[in-house]
């Protein structure tokens, strides 16, 4: 009897700002040195400067399918690949996790990149379940931009302040909406006194 060989599930994650795209794009360039067939998506949010991008803040960028949900992934998948790259997966809802797990049960190599908290400093969307089923994590630091020290939180702004715990989960931008910041420099606010003690 033939043995099969499962595939394996890699996670960039960090802060933004912390070169979770620029790893991604990396390993995705190896796996093309390797002659290995790939395919690239990124959640169709992620429309800062092309929708067809991958883009790194470094100003590295891939080619990608922009895709709103995990059906529509599913949908663009060919046969052949035996590498998926997911950037931008924490937008994408929960059956994006049984996508991941279908791909791997098929041998697939699946290599996704995201935000591990969100502005809020909670666990962003599917992020949790993928860390605890990944074969390997790689957790990416920022530079704090108010001390100099690592940082592993995303500070949204709000006309220059820390935004409110209620505000929406989802804003697309880059540096005119957010900072990389130390746990010590990260900043929430709260409307309530029950959201402090929650």
């Amino acid at each position: 009897m033939q043995n099969f060989h499962k595939g394996s599930l890699e996670v960039i994650c960090g802060s933004m700002f912390s070169g979770k795209s620029e790893e991604l794009i990396r390993r995705i360039r190896r796996v093309e040195f390797a002659q290995l067939p790939v395919q690239v998506f990124k959640h169709s949010l992620d429309n800062r400067k092309t929708i067809e991008h991958i883009n790194a803040h470094s100003g590295y960028n891939y080619p990608a399918i922009a895709a709103e949900n995990a059906e529509a992934i599913e949908n663009f998948l060919l046969p052949e690949s035996m590498v998926i790259a997911i950037d931008e997966i924490q937008f994408f809802d929960k059956s994006i996790i049984d996508i991941c797990m279908k791909l791997i049960t098929l041998g697939k190599r699946v290599i996704v990149a995201g935000l591990d908290l969100d502005f809020r400093g909670i666990p962003f969307g599917c992020m949790p379940d993928l860390l605890s089923r990944a074969d390997s994590i790689t957790k990416l630091k920022a530079v704090c931009n108010q001390c100099g020290a690592d940082a592993h939180h995303t500070q949204r702004l709000v006309s220059g302040k820390p935004a409110d715990f209620n505000d929406p989960l989802i804003l697309v931008g880059a540096q005119e909406c957010y900072q990389a910041r130390c746990r010590n420099c990260f900043e929430i606010t709260y409307n309530s006194l029950a959201q402090v003690q929650a």
